[in-house]
C-alpha cells in the first residue's frame, strides 16, 4: 500500500458519486477544485458528492491569485512567425487577430521593450517591440494557435497584481462556508500573499489551511519565508516551468521538497505528472520516471489535474500513479536513499519522533501509532519519511483530513471519546486487518503522559502480542492529548 498521497482535480461537468468513489478505492486521498473552472454551484455540488462518499477524503479549493488571461475570441486564432500584434490590458473587450486584449489593464506599465510574453502556458510568444502608453506592439516568434481566456506570463517581470481577486474573496468565503479543508492558493510572491488569504479566514474563525502553489521566479525567490507562513507547498510546474528556465525545474523541485521536509510542512509536486492518460490508457516511461524521481526526492503527494478533470482515463490514471508510487516506495528504500536526519535544535517532539522512526530501523518496529488533536506529531513522524506506516488516531475530523497531505500517515477519526486504551488496541487490530503487522512484531507508541495540553511525552515499545493482552496495561493519559 502507498505511503505517498495523491490529489486528483475534480471537474462539475464529472462529479458523480460513483465517479467520486472508483477515484477514491483507486488510491485518491484528496480532492481538488480548480475555481477557475467550476461555478459556485458546480463548487457546491462536488463537495457534496464528495462528503456524500466518505468523510475520508480532503477538499482542496484553488483560488486563481495574481493570475493573468487573453480575453474571449470568437474562434481560435492561427498566428505566423513575424507577424505584429497590438496588446492592450481590456479585461471586457474580446481579441482579434491584431489586437490582442488581456485581463490586466495596466500591463504596459509592467512590461519593458525586450521581454517576451508567453499565451498558453508557453504555446505562443511575442516578443515587444515598442511601449506606447496603454498599448504594447509586439512581434510573433513561432507559429501557434490562441484560444480563448489562455494564460499569459512574463517572465522575469513584477505584475503588480493584488493576491486576491474579488472572485478569490468570493470563493474563500464559499471554501468557509462549505467547510472544505485546504485553500491552494495560487502564484503566491511572498509571505504577504499568504498572509492575506489567512486574514480573511480569521475574520470568520475558519480554520482551513493554505496550501501556496510556486509558479513564479518571485515565490522561489521568497520561498522560506512563504514556507514558514504556509501549511503546505505545491509546486505548480506547468506556470512555473515558464516563468523560469525550464532546465532548472527538477532542481528547484528538488531544492523545495527538501526544505519542506526540513521545516516539517507537507510537499505537493503537480502538473504533467500522467499527461499523456489526458488521451492514452498508458503512461510514457518518462512520466513513469518523473513520479518516481519526486517520490525518490521524498514528496509527500502528487497531483492530477486534467488526467481526472477531463481525461478520458481517470480512475486508471489514479491507478497507475498509485502503483508507481509503491514500487517506487519500495525501490527508495532499497536503494538507500537520502537519510532524513535529526536537527541539532530539535524539540522534545521532534526528538521522541525520530526516535520511533529509528526504532523501526534499529530495533524492528513494525509500525507506529500516535493521537492527536491537531496532527503536529503525525506530521513531524511523516517529516522523516520512514519505512513503515503511522498510524494516527484523531480526535477531529479535519484533522484527519488534513493528514491526507501526508506522507506515510494513516489518519483515522476518533469519533466518540473513549478510554485510551481501548483505542489503542482498536488502532493495533486495524493495523493487523490492513496486513501492516502480526503478533510476533513490535510497535511503537508516541503519545503524552499528563492529558490535554501536556504534549508528546513518551515513546512505548512493546510487542504486539503483549501489547493486546489483557492484563497489559500501557500508562496512557486519561484524555485528549492537544497536540
Amino acid at each position: 500500500m502507498k505511503q505517498t498521497k495523491i490529489v486528483a482535480s475534480i471537474s462539475d461537468r464529472r462529479c458523480d458519486q460513483d465517479f467520486i468513489r472508483k477515484l477514491f478505492f483507486a488510491g485518491m486521498n484528496v480532492v481538488r477544485i480548480n475555481t477557475a473552472h467550476a461555478s459556485e454551484d458546480g463548487i457546491k455540488n462536488i463537495i457534496k458528492n464528495v462528503r456524500a462518499v466518505s468523510s475520508h477524503i480532503a477538499l482542496m479549493i484553488d483560488t486563481k491569485g495574481p493570475e493573468i488571461r487573453t480575453t474571449n475570441v470568437l474562434e481560435p486564432i492561427d498566428y505566423k512567425s513575424g507577424e505584429i500584434v497590438k496588446i492592450f490590458g481590456r479585461p471586457d473587450v474580446d481579441t482579434t487577430h491584431d489586437i490582442l486584449n488581456v485581463s490586466y489593464p495596466d500591463i504596459a506599465n509592467d512590461v519593458k521593450v525586450g521581454d517576451e510574453i508567453l499565451f498558453d502556458d508557453g504555446e505562443l510568444n511575442m516578443k515587444v517591440l515598442e511601449v506606447d502608453g496603454p498599448m504594447l506592439i509586439t512581434q510573433v516568434q513561432n507559429d501557434g494557435r490562441l484560444g480563448a481566456h489562455k494564460s499569459v506570463n512574463v517572465p522575469g517581470e513584477h505584475i503588480d497584481l493584488p493576491a486576491i481577486t474579488k472572485k478569490d474573496y468570493r470563493n474563500i468565503l464559499l471554501a468557509i462556508e462549505q467547510d472544505v479543508d485546504f485553500i491552494a492558493h495560487s502564484f503566491v510572491r511572498s509571505a504577504e500573499d499568504v498572509l492575506a488569504v489567512q486574514k480573511i479566514l480569521d475574520k470568520y474563525n475558519s480554520d482551513i489551511k493554505i496550501i501556496s502553489k510556486i509558479e513564479n521566479q518571485e515565490g522561489i525567490d521568497h520561498i522560506d519565508e512563504i514556507i514558514d507562513a504556509s501549511y503546505g507547498i505545491m509546486i505548480a510546474r506547468g506556470d512555473l516551468g515558464i516563468e523560469v528556465p525550464i532546465e532548472c525545474i527538477p532542481g528547484l523541485q528538488r531544492e523545495i521538497i527538501h526544505k519542506c521536509i526540513l521545516k516539517k510542512k507537507p510537499v505537493i509536486v503537480a502538473t504533467q505528472m500522467l499527461h499523456t492518460m489526458i488521451n492514452n490508457p498508458r503512461p510514457t516511461r518518462a512520466e513513469v520516471t518523473d513520479i518516481a524521481n519526486a517520490i525518490y526526492y521524498r514528496t509527500d503527494a502528487l497531483m492530477l489535474s486534467g488526467e481526472t478533470a477531463s481525461g478520458k482515463y481517470p480512475v486508471e490514471a489514479v491507478q497507475t500513479m498509485a502503483t508507481i508510487a509503491e514500487q517506487a516506495e519500495k525501490d527508495r528504500l532499497r536503494l538507500k536513499g537520502l537519510k532524513i536526519s535529526l536537527s541539532d535544535t530539535c524539540s522534545q517532539k521532534e526528538f521522541l519522533a525520530y526516535s520511533a522512526i529509528e526504532s523501526t530501523c534499529k530495533l524492528g518496529v513494525a509500525g507506529i501509532i500516535t493521537d492527536s488533536e491537531t496532527g503536529e506529531t503525525a506530521r513531524i513522524l511523516a517529516s522523516f519519511r520512514g519505512a513503515t506506516p503511522v498510524l494516527a488516531i484523531c480526535y477531529k475530523e479535519k484533522t484527519q483530513r488534513w493528514l491526507n497531505l501526508s506522507y506515510g500517515v494513516i489518519p483515522i477519526y476518533q469519533k466518540e471519546h473513549v478510554p485510551a486504551q481501548y483505542m489503542f488496541f482498536a488502532a493495533l487490530r486495524m493495523l493487523r486487518q490492513k496486513g501492516y503487522i502480526s503478533l510476533d512484531d513490535k510497535i511503537a507508541y508516541l503519545s503524552g503522559s499528563f492529558g490535554e495540553g501536556g504534549g508528546t511525552t513518551f515513546v512505548e515499545i512493546n510487542k504486539v502480542e503483549k501489547a493486546l493482552n489483557s492484563n497489559y496495561q500501557f500508562h496512557l493519559p486519561d484524555h485528549h492529548p492537544d497536540r
